[in-house]
């Protein structure tokens, strides 16, 4: 998949030279997914680059969550394959890490332990699992409550703890899908900062599902726009905005009011 002439002209108008690309991290080649007679995704082709940030925005129901449902194994594709790493994705052998739309902290952990658990199962020392763990909770601000249990704290806390869980394990992937969903504007402006944050210190991959298009542009490198079903990609957008980036300068508005556009008129 071509990226769109959004960056490039953006480098022409600006006299600037555009980065080359760095070697693919994922690459999906004619995914197709089908449930009985109903064809959802049809013929996918794209690569994600080593340490991207893809935000993938669509229509409602287009097919964003059997995407990553299909990434992580959880669905088998109809045809096409998903390769991480030049191989075939597999979570059992692959350090992948995926956040879910519910909140999925264990009640019966501390928020520390939460954050650990990753590390745990991964057999890392404790020291070092410790130490990681310890990072990631200052980075999202919930070092004073690293002793509360998921029950004692606020939505938003519960869902910085599942984002420093994913990130505690320094996957080489990571798949969210629309986690700030549930979250006032406030909240979710918070907790985006907080994951560029987590992002630019650990260098993960990130694939990052959103209906939210003022989300996308904030957060996201590359943009990805998909059709409504059977679902193909319509385009991809590259985002040449610089971080930390402002909701109401005019190119963040004219980024946004492309993409809407991209998405509105089918």
């Amino acid at each position: 998949m071509r990226l769109t002439t959004w960056s490039t002209i953006r480098c022409k108008k600006e006299g600037t030279k555009c980065k080359r690309k760095k070697e693919a991290k994922v690459k999906v080649i004619g995914l197709t997914k089908k449930f009985g007679d109903l064809l959802v995704l049809d013929n996918l082709n794209f690569e994600v680059r080593e340490g991207e940030f893809l935000c993938i925005v669509g229509p409602t129901g287009c097919g964003k969550t059997t995407f990553l449902n299909t990434l992580t194994k959880l669905y088998v594709p109809t045809a096409g394959e998903i390769l991480v790493n030049g191989i075939p994705v597999d979570p059992k052998t692959q350090n992948i890490s995926y956040i879910f739309q519910e909140y999925s902290a264990y009640p019966w952990l501390t928020v520390k332990e939460n954050v650990m658990w990753g590390l745990k199962i991964k057999k890392v020392p404790a020291k070092e699992a410790e130490e990681s763990a310890m990072e990631m909770l200052d980075i999202v601000g919930l070092t004073k409550f690293q002793d509360y249990y998921p029950g004692q704290i606020s939505v938003s806390m519960l869902q910085r703890v599942v984002i420093a869980r994913a990130f505690a394990t320094r996957p080489e992937l990571l798949l969210m899908d629309e986690p700030y969903g549930q979250l006032d504007i406030d909240l979710r402006f918070r907790l985006e900062d907080e994951l560029l944050k987590l992002w630019e210190r650990t260098g993960t991959t990130v694939l990052f599902i959103t209906h939210n298009i003022e989300e996308a542009v904030y957060l996201g490198q590359n943009i990805m726009v998909l059709t409504n079903k059977p679902t193909s990609i319509k385009t991809v957008i590259q985002n040449p905005l610089p971080l930390p980036r402002d909701v109401m300068a005019q190119d963040f508005v004219e980024l946004r009011e492309h993409v809407t556009d991209l998405i509105k008129w089918w």
